[in-house]
């Protein structure tokens, strides 16, 4: 349920209805915009309680939300989502291009990519230092020395960088040096995970689950909003089919849908979706064409010596040849891409 409140109403007559709404039993989130405020209550919605706020001076209307999603849905927000990470907007005019290797592999190997993903146009660096894998005998990363190693790169390029959080446990030593954490698609519904990801003072990329509806996607981020982060970025990154040509089937039509039904940035993540780099820049062109507000792009110096997804990953030179496309896509749609940090 959201209660809109009057255009030019007082901070006092806002914490009135606050305060009605925690005494009859509801959890309560406000979104100030521009033109006014909304108050969002948590819980089940209750015909009297809708009727006790209505008949209050300060209230414009009473709109109980039909979505499961309550907190990110256009019901509660019909705003878009943005926010500024290191000079960087999430979910603005502009499309955002994260880059960089699946793993941190060293630190020399790592500060050289980030250089060469700065040097192509991307905007955040991205890679993992913990690193989710289906076999216990792969490459595991560098965990905290991974972050260590971000940050230095960090400070040479002058980009902020996202890396992935296993589980609550980690939370808060990923969060100390990352400036974007984000949730893997086996992590999706890790609950626990997501409430803890909802008290931290950074955004969160939650991915798509691999076998998860765009509605169980929507919930997910959910929990985050709901904890008190509002700054979630979701991302498409292909969903489990019976195709096997590709890795997964990267489901296009989850962006407009995602940006109909939700307020949050939509970002695409072609690499997994794709699971070879000869798709990669296709699926990105028709990412941003679909009105996708960023990229999630392996990027790797020397693709045949990388310890994972190497068979997915671009080189510097086919990534700066992408950009190049991405750009002119999103002119066409009245869009550019995000300037270099």
């Amino acid at each position: 349920m959201i209660v809109v409140m009057n255009p030019g109403v007082s901070k006092e007559e806002i914490e009135e209805v606050e305060k009605r709404l925690k005494n009859l039993g509801f959890g309560v989130h406000r979104s100030t915009g521009e033109n006014r405020t909304i108050i969002g209550a948590i819980g089940a919605p209750k015909e009297d309680a809708r009727d006790a706020l209505q008949v209050m001076p300060s209230v414009e209307k009473v709109v109980i939300i039909s979505q499961p999603f309550k907190m990110v849905s256009r019901e509660f927000k019909q705003e878009r989502t943005s926010f500024n990470v290191g000079g960087v907007e999430i979910g603005g005019q502009g499309v955002v291009l994260m880059a960089g290797p699946c793993a941190v592999e060293g630190r020399d190997a790592y500060l050289e990519a980030a250089e060469a993903v700065k040097k192509a146009g991307a905007q955040i660096l991205r890679g993992g230092a913990y690193k989710p894998r289906t076999s216990p005998y792969s490459f595991q990363g560098l965990e905290e020395e991974g972050l260590k190693i971000m940050a230095e790169a960090r400070e040479k390029t002058g980009m902020p960088f996202i890396t992935e959080v296993l589980d609550q446990h980690s939370v808060e030593v990923v969060a100390q040096y990352a400036d974007i954490v984000q949730v893997g698609t086996r992590n999706m519904q890790n609950f626990k995970l997501l409430r803890e990801l909802g008290f931290i003072d950074r955004p969160v990329l939650v991915k798509r689950g691999m076998s998860a509806t765009i509605e169980e996607w929507l919930m997910a981020a959910e929990y985050i909003v709901s904890g008190g982060n509002s700054m979630v970025i979701l991302c498409e990154r292909g969903i489990r089919t019976f195709e096997t040509y590709t890795r997964n089937t990267l489901d296009i039509s989850a962006v407009p849908i995602a940006k109909e039904l939700s307020h949050l940035p939509v970002f695409v993540d072609p690499s997994h979706g794709t699971g070879n780099w000869r798709w990669v820049a296709p699926m990105s062109l028709a990412a941003v064409a679909a009105g996708a507000d960023g990229l999630l792009v392996e990027v790797h110096p020397r693709p045949t010596e990388a310890l994972s997804d190497g068979a997915q990953s671009l080189t510097p030179e086919k990534f700066q040849q992408m950009i190049e496309l991405v750009e002119k896509v999103a002119q066409s749609i009245d869009r550019s891409l995000q300037p270099a940090v």
